[in-house]
Formats: structure tokens, sequence, C-alpha cells
């Protein structure tokens, strides 16, 4: 059981982010803090105790870009597995990834996903080509390139469409105004993004219709969550904004409500289900993940978008969906280091 395994807890040291997280126009020039991870922080202590009650030692690690701080802390708690929760550093989502590389080069397993599948799931190009060459039906999109706005004719895309930043998640940047209906809008949200963010824009069409979240642990299926958007204003795009997912205060956080298990027949939940786990081997998941499927108005599924590090607070999509398949919170942070432990013995035995 491992019980006595000593487990080190690293996430993200909070840091001051763009001056527009929440993808809206202001005059605000004031830098703001990402809700996403000061959130995060206030959990932190809490599955520290939790894990407590489980291994004999559990310490807990903030991350940032001093590499030399970081060799010499791990070195100093010398765990047996990290409970990988970095998703950035200082700011920077790509080096979500160097980070799991890092413990990589150190020798010291970690829960969650390798440094290529979190890559190629945090830049959506790299994404949507897995996808499409696994047949695995995502939206047709284009990537921009930088500070550039595509002429009409490059397009090739039906209205609606939503754009997103290329390496980004947590819906930063996405808000109200990410799902455009005519150019003149696509060239105004495009100029916003470029210079609120400076980076690549993905343009994909908007799939106007349910959304659906598929978690998976291991290799089990938990039940299917489903977003409804009961109550929001007709005006507004059915979209998972930012202000949805951190801001409480919202009428997006208000008018986005969780259902799980969703209700689906089970011929269509059974196609979800089937598309989801394609699209987590597809990406070469391993341990948890996430993928965020929608339906169109004639009930075909396409994946928008994989979470190979998905938020696991006690109220996350997530753990709803372990909890709907009587999986506590507790188990479900034991099963995940379980699941890094039970790597190191099968690396060990095959190399004897």
């Amino acid at each position: 059981m491992n019980l006595d395994s000593k487990i080190l807890i690293c996430f993200n040291e909070p840091t001051r982010l763009y001056s527009n997280y929440l993808g809206k126009d202001t005059n605000d020039d004031k830098e703001n803090v990402d809700l996403s991870e000061t959130d995060f922080l206030n959990q932190i202590e809490n599955i520290k105790k939790i894990l407590s009650k489980k291994y004999i030692s559990v310490d807990t690690l903030a991350v940032n870009s001093d590499i030399k701080a970081l060799i010499k802390k791990v070195n100093h708690y010398s765990p047996d597995v990290i409970l990988n929760f970095v998703e950035s550093v200082e700011g920077v989502s790509n080096l979500e990834s160097y980070i799991a590389g890092f413990f990589d080069l150190l020798g010291v397993p970690y829960t969650g996903n390798n440094p290529i599948c979190l890559g190629n799931c945090l830049i959506k190009s790299r994404t949507k080509q897995i996808l499409n060459s696994h047949g695995i039906k995502t939206p047709r999109h284009l990537i921009t390139k930088l500070h550039r706005i595509p002429s009409q004719k490059e397009l090739l895309l039906r209205y609606p469409m939503i754009l997103k930043l290329a390496r980004e998640d947590a819906s930063i940047g996405i808000s109200e105004f990410s799902v455009v209906n005519d150019y003149d809008s696509l060239k105004k949200r495009l100029q916003y993004l470029y210079s609120n963010y400076n980076q690549e824009v993905l343009i994909e069409e908007y799939i106007d219709g349910r959304e659906l979240n598929v978690a998976i642990l291991g290799d089990q299926l938990l039940p299917i969550s489903e977003i409804r958007f009961d109550g929001l204003p007709e005006e507004l795009p059915k979209i998972i904004t930012y202000e949805a997912k951190w801001s409480p205060e919202s009428i997006y956080y208000k008018h986005t409500t969780p259902k799980c298990p969703a209700p689906l027949d089970n011929k269509l939940k059974s196609k979800i289900e089937e598309m989801a786990l394609e699209a987590y081997k597809a990406l070469e998941c391993r341990d948890y993940a996430r993928v965020d499927i929608r339906l169109n108005n004639k009930n075909v599924p396409y994946v928008i978008e994989v979470n190979p590090n998905p938020d696991i607070s006690p109220d996350s999509g997530f753990v709803r969906s372990a909890a709907a398949a009587g999986i506590s919170y507790e188990e479900l942070l034991y099963r995940l280091t379980q699941l890094a432990l039970k790597r190191i013995q099968y690396d060990t035995q095959a190399a004897i």
C-alpha cells in the first residue's frame, strides 16, 4: 500500500499575470492576480492534511523560476512521489511541461501527465492535429500568426466562430466577446487578444449546443457531467468564460451550473464515452484528464479540448464526477498518488 511513502505537493507560486485576465475591454491598467491560482492555494493545506492521514510524510512546495532552489528543495524533501499541480511558472503556461520534464530528469515519480502530453494539450494546434489524425471529430479551425488578421477568403470557416488563445488554459482570455458573428467583430477580437496577450489565436467554428465534461481517472471513465446555462441572458453566448470558473459574483458564474450525471440516452452516452477515451489515448494521457465535448443541434459530439491537468479542488467538476462514481475526495487524492507509486513498482520490475 506504500503508506510509508513521502509525498511532496508541488503547485504554482501565485504570480501577477496579464493586466486583463478576464478577456474584457478595460481601462484598468493594474495587474491582477490570476484567480485560478489563488483559489487553488486555499486548497493546498487541506490536501496536505488529508494525505497526512495516509502517508508518513507530506510536504508542500510552491514552484517558481528559481531552478537551483527547486533542485535544493526537492533533494531536501527527498520525496517518493510528487503530487504535481503545477500549471504554469510565474504566469507562463508553456513552462508547465518543463516542470514535469524537470521531475523526470531528477528521477522523481510524479502524478499526472508527462511533458509531451502536457505540451500537446496546451498548444491547441497540436491538439487539433492529433485529434484529426486519429479521426476524432473536433471543430474546424485556423491558427493565426501573431498580429496578423486573416482575410475573409483565408478563414474558410462558418460563423459563428469562437476565438481562444492558442497556448493557454483555465479559460484565460475567454469572455462573452469571444464568440463572433461577423468579420468586423472577429477583427476587433483578434486585435484585442494580440494587444493584451501577445500570442497566436485559435479561431474555430462555434458549436452552439450542450457542453459535456468527461473525467477519466486512470483507465476509469467517470460519470459524464453537463454544464447548464439556465437563466443566462439570451444575448450572451453559452460558453465557459474565465468568470464562469473563477469569479463568483459574475453573471456567468451564477448561471453556469453543473449536472452530474448528465441526462443522456444510452446510445449517445456510449458514443461520447468512446470518443472521450479515444481522445485521452490519442493524446497519450495517463493518471487523469478531462475531455470537453460539445454536441451540435443533431447531437453529433465534437471534442473541444483535452485538459491533462484539470482542477481537482473540492468543488471542481472532476471531483463532482468522482463523487457521482462513489469516489470521495480523500479517495481521489489517494488514488492519484497510488497511480504514480505503481508506476515506480512497474518500472522497477521491468528493469529486473
